[in-house]
């Protein structure tokens, strides 16, 4: 039918609008910084040694009308000293849009990684001016020069419409490539002292300084050496911005760190770092254990659920920026790059708010907009805010990621030059780096507490116990009495007075201490409230599916008896009974963490506790196939809150289980050891899992026991060992965390009364 009516056919092809050129050019550049770029790179994959930048303004009288008027504009200059292009490379590649060349080549004749393989990179020309003039000499002396207007392809219908002219000469200069950038008086406009100054920071931080590697085969090799020069001209922004030539140089901050984590993760994930503290002077590096990374398994979805994304460099730089962190890093030389003096306070921070960020770099040049301040890829500012003390925030960090060619990472640049595609590389990558940085943060945060730099929450009893002791004002004041010369019976009157009030306060003190406690309860109770919601889904969903069922069989029984109907009724509501009975136990098991009364110390059964302990992970751990021993005799009992040692136990193992998600090279177990030393009056309880266990740093630190302090890649509370510890410290007893090559071992040894 259709064959019978059809009027025309034929094959055509698909013909760019003259625009297409402007589309993936100027409309697909985020900024004329970008643009600058782009052409940059080119420099270096033409095997340059060097390229130069020149922004020149000019001025010159034009006849218009018969009238002699004056005419502003800007010359933008990008010159290299390169290989050049042929006649034919130009006609040929040049004047391909997309071309393949370089995605086929891969490397220059001297063995550079190719920057540009999209082949489009050239247009964004169009971003910075209205014409542009190609001037390029290859190395056998041939010179070819195309001149572009870029109105023309904005006004042509097709881009077949617009003719190039190119020319070819003999010539004896030597080989490079130099483009001529001409925009009127409004791109001249767009040039202010803040935009030039804009463009010296892209520019400082397209090169990154980093440290040759020799056993790091993503290191930037000596035939990659580029240097870039910036050249302004006569602009009336005065000194400083007009009128000057600088060599690009990474900014001396980046040598003024107060801390520093650097070295490679591998595509297994292996990770080999040092870690650096100029907070100490002459600190040696801290070469750390090799570990392994592991990435998130949680996430059925290909593009959330990281992968590996081939061997990654890592050098990140933390800058603390408190008043005194800030007066060290001026002392250690931070001056200003213009007129050499050192800087105050006021201008450091203005320049960590602008030098900040974590910059991806591949083959030695920055993928933007990965690195710009303010650009917070790694969420690094979530972070902080749900724990200051511990995390860094983005405007805290100057890092550096190398990674390698896409086809062995799997990192894919997006075609507008803005970031990398968001595939399971990019989320592995984002991991990765996290659990880097998680390292340097571990470090910092120990060492501020020993020096008294950060917050310290801990010991809250003991800070309780000194805040209501008036031993010391008791001294103070029998010192001052005697001073004055006061009878013994108003000195007495005085001291039991001070003494009234210390019992009243003491007695407030308690009350504020189990009031604590009750709240530590119900903290662990959200630790673990997805252990409630796993187990009450199951008889939740069981009720939610048959009560209607059973109301329509009830319905029917009304209008006609009958005994097969009843018995079903009957059958569904004696499940219903045993599910019921689920949520009962499985509040019950949680009663002593959510008690809203804490009553006074009593005897328990120690193992009675550990069995419901385990009874409310019970799901998980079996989920997880995870072996739960308990040697504990079955009638002993101690003295104290039943209440803290479910939060101790319950604490211990939700840890053990987060860290036992990623392991899969043997069989998981945890296991409970509680036995008596009659000689030392103690009870001992041996926590142990077969997990990763625990750095030997942060044991030693103690720093696993701070509030806020987390190893959790996630981002967990910091509150699980704080709370433990606490609790064990009101039954007069000690949590201990013991270092193993096994796993995480935990030792409480609490006094027998």
């Amino acid at each position: 039918m259709l064959e019978e009516n059809k009027i025309k056919d034929g094959f055509y092809q698909i013909r760019p609008a003259g625009r297409h050129i402007i589309t993936i050019g100027r409309d697909l550049i985020k900024d004329k910084y970008a643009a600058i770029v782009e052409l940059v790179k080119n420099a270096f994959d033409a095997d340059s040694p060097n390229c130069k930048i020149s922004l020149l303004p000019f001025k010159k009288n034009i006849f218009e009308n018969g009238e002699e008027i004056e005419q502003k504009g800007i010359k933008v200059i990008i010159k290299d000293e390169g290989h050049g292009m042929t006649f034919e490379t130009v006609t040929e590649k040049w004047m391909v849009p997309s071309t393949d060349d370089k995605l086929h080549r891969g490397v220059s004749p001297k063995g550079r990684i190719m920057q540009g393989k999209k082949g489009i990179g050239r247009y964004s020309a169009s971003m910075i001016g209205d014409d542009m003039v190609l001037q390029t000499i290859d190395e056998s002396g041939d010179l070819t020069t195309l001149y572009l207007i870029w109105e023309h392809f904005e006004k042509a219908k097709y881009l077949s419409d617009v003719d190039v002219l190119i020319e070819n000469y003999k010539t004896n200069e030597s080989s490079g490539t130099e483009i001529i950038i001409v925009g009127d008086e409004n791109h001249l406009e767009e040039w202010s002292a803040k935009q030039i100054q804009n463009l010296k920071f892209e520019l400082k931080k397209l090169i990154p300084p980093v440290e040759k590697d020799e056993d790091d085969d993503t290191s930037t090799k000596d035939n990659n050496k580029f240097e870039i020069q910036l050249e302004i001209g006569d602009f009336p922004f005065g000194e400083g911005y007009s009128n000057y030539t600088e060599t690009i140089e990474p900014y001396p901050l980046f040598e003024l760190f107060d801390y520093r984590i650097s070295g490679t993760v591998n595509n297994d994930g292996i990770a080999k770092l040092k870690f650096e503290n100029n907070r100490i002077k002459n600190a040696p590096k801290e070469i750390l254990p090799s570990f392994e990374i592991s990435l998130n398994i949680e996430s059925d979805d290909d593009i959330t659920k990281g992968k590996y994304c081939g061997n990654v460099r890592f050098d990140f730089r933390v800058f603390d920026r408190d008043p005194n962190s800030i007066d060290g890093l001026i002392e250690r030389g931070l001056k200003d790059p213009t007129t050499g003096k050192y800087v105050g306070r006021r201008e450091a921070r203005i320049i960590l708010d602008k030098f900040n960020g974590i910059g991806v770099y591949r083959n030695g040049f920055r993928i933007r907009p990965l690195g710009d301040a303010g650009f917070d890829w790694l969420l690094l500012d979530k972070q902080r805010v749900q724990n200051p003390s511990l995390k860094v925030g983005s405007d805290q960090v100057i890092g550096f990621i190398h990674i390698e060619s896409e086809d062995k990472s799997g990192l894919i640049e997006k075609s507008a030059r803005d970031g990398l595609k968001e595939n399971s590389q990019y989320a592995g990558l984002i991991q990765v780096a996290k659990s880097v940085l998680k390292e340097l943060e571990n470090r910092r945060f120990a060492y501020r507490q020993s020096v008294g730099l950060g917050r310290n929450n801990r010991d809250i009893n003991e800070k309780i116990k000194r805040l209501y002791n008036f031993q010391d004002l008791h001294e103070k004041i029998n010192k001052e009495l005697d001073t004055l010369g006061v009878e013994k019976t108003r000195r007495d009157g005085i001291n039991k007075l001070i003494s009234d009030k210390e019992k009243k306060n003491n007695k407030i003190a308690d009350e504020l201490k189990q009031v604590i406690a009750l709240y530590q309860g119900q903290a662990t109770v959200g630790k673990i409230v997805n252990v409630v919601l796993h187990e009450g889904r199951k008889p939740l969903g069981y009720f939610k599916n048959q009560i209607p069922l059973i109301k329509e069989w009830s319905e029917e029984l009304e209008n006609e008896f009958s005994q097969d109907l009843l018995n079903k009724i009957l059958n569904r509501l004696s499940v219903i009974d045993e599910q019921g009975k689920i949520f009962i136990d499985l509040f019950g098991k949680l009663d002593p963490l959510s008690a809203k009364k804490r009553s006074r110390k009593k005897d328990f059964n120690i193992r009675q506790v550990i069995e419901n302990v385990k009874d409310v992970f019970l799901s998980e751990l079996n989920s997880q196939n995870i072996d739960f021993e308990i040697d504990c005799d079955i009638n002993l009992t101690a003295l104290g809150w039943k209440e803290d040692f479910y939060i101790v136990f319950t604490n211990l193992v939700d840890n053990s289980l987060y860290w036992f998600q990623n392991i899969t090279d043997r069989e998981k177990r945890i296991s409970f050891k509680v036995f008596e030393e009659e000689d030392d009056d103690l009870f001992i309880i041996e926590y142990r899992d077969n997990g990763p266990g625990i750095d030997k740093h942060l044991i030693e630190s103690e720093v696993i026991f701070e509030p806020e302090f987390s190893n959790k890649t996630g981002g967990g509370t910091g509150l699980g060992l704080a709370i433990a510890g606490e609790a064990i410290d009101r039954n007069d007893g000690e949590l201990k965390a013991i270092y193993s090559e096994t796993g995480a071992f935990f030792k409480i040894e609490v006094t027998l009364q």
